[in-house]
């Protein structure tokens, strides 16, 4: 079934909320982000640290550092997938988050594609998040804890 993606890789779930499969495009030129500067701040991710797009300084630390673009640390996993009752078959290719592996040290974001670095909004440091060109380009787990009102529908616990 397609996801029904519109033109900044994103879609409105049956809850009502807009979220992003892929990199914002639209967003990116809006704020006017360019491959030689610091990504402008994109959002906020419901723990409330920010969100950057592509590209940070060099030296997480350091204002001073070039900017680079960020690699994530997930790598495709070599060989077949196992199987197994109602699981897939057949060679990793990227179809299915389970074909990816993190491997710490590999890239430069951390298994929640983020990092503890400093931003032009936050010139004594922070923890972000970045959206990167590779899998997952969204990040897809929280370094903190989600706020409760970011969850929609009934109350959580049945209440």
């Amino acid at each position: 079934m397609p996801l029904g993606l519109d033109e900044n890789h994103a879609h409105v779930q049956p809850t009502g909320a807009y979220h992003y499969h892929g990199l914002p495009t639209g967003l990116l030129k809006n704020l006017g982000w360019k491959a030689g500067a610091h990504s402008p701040l994109i959002g906020w991710a419901a723990d409330g640290f920010p969100i950057y797009a592509k590209t940070g300084y060099a030296d997480a630390d350091d204002a001073s550092s070039d900017v680079k673009e960020l690699k994530s640390s997930y790598r495709l996993k070599e060989g077949r997938r196992p199987g197994g009752e109602g699981q897939p078959k057949g060679k990793y290719d990227g179809t299915f988050t389970q074909d990816y592996e993190y491997v710490a040290g590999s890239g430069d974001l951390d298994e929640c594609n983020g990092r503890q670095c400093v931003t032009p909004e936050f010139p004594e440091g922070t923890y972000a998040y970045f959206l990167t060109d590779d899998w997952p380009v969204v990040p897809r787990q929280f370094r903190g804890t989600p706020s409760e009102d970011f969850f929609r529908g009934p109350p959580r616990g049945g209440r």
